[in-house]
């Protein structure tokens, strides 16, 4: 049986944790910055974790 490979795309968007979590990190912080509030911008540069519902489908792309 061949070897599972990666997906790609996936690799470079998400992480695991130390505890098996997937951490992500936030949409919204590319371009047109000007209207969002400082508050906001300063919270999106920060991680977040992939939602329980979502986990089962991303663990599946990153096998190792």
């Amino acid at each position: 049986m061949p070897k599972v490979k990666t997906k790609r795309s996936a690799a470079k968007r998400f992480r695991k944790t130390g505890t098996g979590k997937i951490k992500r990190s936030h949409a919204f912080k590319t371009h047109i910055l000007t209207k969002m509030t400082r508050k906001r911008k300063r919270h999106l540069r920060k991680s977040g974790l992939v939602s329980a519902s979502d986990t089962y489908r991303v663990k599946r792309m990153l096998p190792n």
